[in-house]
């Protein structure tokens, strides 16, 4: 049993596939965990903005018949005002859990050192785990077995890679990530994914050429300059546009899926045509960040309750 997620590390595969296992429980039986989380309170910190993580964790807690306290960074950045750790130790001795979507890592395992109660990572610079749980719920709903597909992810290099790269190889899907040469995933996180992956039977590539695709179930991808980052999407675009995930590019790939985390530019890294189309699951991909959510606080905050 974990005390924090703060990486998606914390899973091996017989995890994850309980906690997929208990999200789909939840999303098919919601009354069944009204009361799941009843009399506790989850602080949610937030120094990014947010419409799906914020709505899906305060939405999703009231739903298990918890309270959800939101706390933006109004009063400064976390460690400037006072100390994370001190945030950590006021927090955890009102509150049950903390959930918090940072800048940077450091932050999140400051927060978990100093704070007794169990810490979510919601995003932060290196990791995005509650998307993949959703990512792979999504494609658990749509294929069954997952160790049987090929995931295709395509653009820039980031958080959400590094997740959906790490849970594929846990879960033995295989993952190609088509970069840009200079946005090539993180190399050392790349590592534990070949690595994890090796023991799962499953395949962890990395190329900048979008033949590297083909054959793929589900192509995804994310904006092409990440959050925090205010160069104009414009600029570019000339670089990523071979990557934009448009009609082309499926009947290439031979994909029967898309997926995209969100927010979506539509018509750089994604048209509207593939976006509104039969392929795509954007929306119950989105959906599913709540009903994963929910699955991990209730294994934390709640184990006995399962």
């Amino acid at each position: 049993m974990f005390n924090h997620f703060l990486s998606g590390l914390e899973l091996d595969q017989k995890g994850a596939l309980k906690l997929l296992k208990l999200a789909q429980h939840i999303k098919a039986n919601p009354a069944d965990f009204n009361q799941a989380l009843a009399g506790k309170s989850v602080v949610t910190l937030f120094e990014k903005p947010s419409l799906r993580t914020r709505l899906s964790f305060d939405i999703g807690i009231n739903k298990l018949g918890g309270h959800a306290v939101y706390l933006d960074s109004q009063n400064g950045a976390m460690g400037a005002r006072e100390s994370v750790k001190d945030f950590a130790l006021n927090i955890a001795s009102w509150a049950d859990g903390i959930v918090a979507r940072v800048n940077q890592h450091q932050t999140l395992a400051t927060l978990a050192e100093f704070s007794s109660v169990p810490v979510v990572n919601s995003l932060c610079d290196l990791y995005h785990p509650c998307q993949a749980l959703a990512d792979f719920l999504t494609l658990q709903e749509v294929y069954g077995d997952v160790s049987q597909l090929k995931l295709a992810y395509l653009g820039e290099g980031n958080n959400v890679t590094h997740s959906l790269m790490l849970l594929a190889a846990t879960l033995g899907t295989d993952f190609v990530a088509v970069c840009p040469k200079g946005s090539s995933p993180d190399s050392q996180i790349l590592k534990q994914a070949e690595q994890i992956a090796a023991m799962n039977g499953a395949s962890v590539m990395v190329s900048d050429r979008v033949e590297a695709a083909v054959g793929a179930n589900v192509v995804y991808a994310d904006t092409w300059v990440s959050m925090g980052d205010d160069t104009p999407l414009e600029q570019v675009k000339e670089k990523y546009m071979p990557y934009q995930l448009n009609a082309a590019l499926l009947e290439k790939t031979g994909a029967d899926t898309v997926l995209h985390c969100q927010p979506a530019h539509r018509e750089f890294e994604i048209t509207s045509e593939v976006m509104d189309g039969p392929a795509s699951k954007i929306i119950q991909q989105a959906e599913n960040r709540m009903h994963a959510q929910n699955a991990l606080l209730v294994t934390l905050l709640n184990p006995n309750f399962v």
